[in-house]
């Protein structure tokens, strides 16, 4: 099996430099060849030369007796599809034997989001007179506003806000930057934030420009993923027992809001960062919903 680590350096090498690929998205598709490794090694097959369609469709079999999810599987069946692809055009294998695997259909989830009246709460119950008041304000409506993942969020610099014309420079996913414009609201919020509570927080540092992000926590250093997910869990039970929400709805909830007030599909896309319309099709659930809602209403012959 020594063929195979060699081969998934290789990969590793290519996903982290050619595709710009996140560590955490790197480990998961190591971690899914890996497990086919392991399935090669209980098969006695021990190179991938010798994998045929005929594998592939009892690797399947394999990970549905373990009862794994169509998602899941979707998942795995991907990241093998392509490793493959890969060594293919690497000249390394002649075919890809998972090229006519069927991905299990997944069931599209409707994604959830906050109505306006909800979202209004959090706005409502940060203590604007304390710096840590002011950040979770501008937080919540830089993320509410514009949309952006809560990883874009972290990764944001000073340097990356225009509010000469309300912008952001946002880095996506794959490496991929976008311009996000910004409301009043956050901009008010966030030039508070800058202004006073930022520069408290950071002047616990030894140096207090020793970074530019923008969000920071009590300690002053760059605000994570999790303090994100942390603040927004506590502001929640400030705001009513009967919210249960994660970051992600924040962008569910920007992007169904611009559909259901009119904006079309293709400026979402762009405002999200969905290199694929149809990953933003998805909110057209929630607004069909919407507007039959507004017809059976006011239609007269509803």
């Amino acid at each position: 099996m020594n063929n195979v680590k060699v081969l998934l350096n290789l990969f590793v090498e290519y996903l982290q430099i050619e595709k710009s690929y996140s560590q955490y998205t790197v480990v998961n598709y190591v971690t899914e060849i890996e497990n086919f490794a392991s399935f090669m090694e209980e098969q006695a097959l021990d190179h991938l030369e010798e994998i045929t369609y005929n594998d592939t469709r009892l690797y399947l079999t394999e990970l549905h007796k373990r009862k794994y999810s169509r998602k899941t599987i979707s998942r795995k069946v991907s990241a093998l599809r392509s490793f493959f692809k890969f060594l293919v055009r690497e000249g390394k294998l002649d075919e890809n034997p998972f090229s006519l695997v069927s991905l299990p259909k997944t069931e599209q989830k409707t994604p959830k989001f906050l109505y306006e009246k909800e979202i209004e709460k959090l706005f409502l119950v940060s203590d604007c007179k304390t710096p840590l008041g002011q950040r979770n304000q501008a937080l919540i409506e830089i993320l509410y506003g514009t949309g952006m993942r809560v990883s874009e969020c972290c990764n944001i610099k000073l340097t990356d806000l225009d509010f000469h014309i309300g912008t952001v420079l946002v880095n996506g996913k794959g490496g991929k930057q976008r311009y996000i414009p910004f409301g009043s609201y956050a901009l008010d919020a966030l030039e508070q934030y800058i202004k006073e509570a930022r520069n408290t927080l950071t002047s616990q540092l030894s140096t207090p420009d020793q970074h530019t992000y923008l969000f920071v926590n009590h300690r002053g250093t760059r605000l994570t993923d999790r303090g994100v997910r942390h603040i927004l869990n506590e502001l929640i039970k400030k705001a009513s027992s009967t919210l249960h929400i994660h970051p992600h709805m924040l962008r569910h909830s920007f992007a169904t809001h611009l559909l259901n007030e009119g904006a079309d599909m293709r400026s979402v896309q762009e405002l999200l960062g969905h290199v694929h319309l149809s990953s933003t099709q998805v909110y057209t659930h929630v607004t069909k919903d919407h507007l039959k809602r507004i017809y059976m209403s006011h239609h007269p012959r509803a």
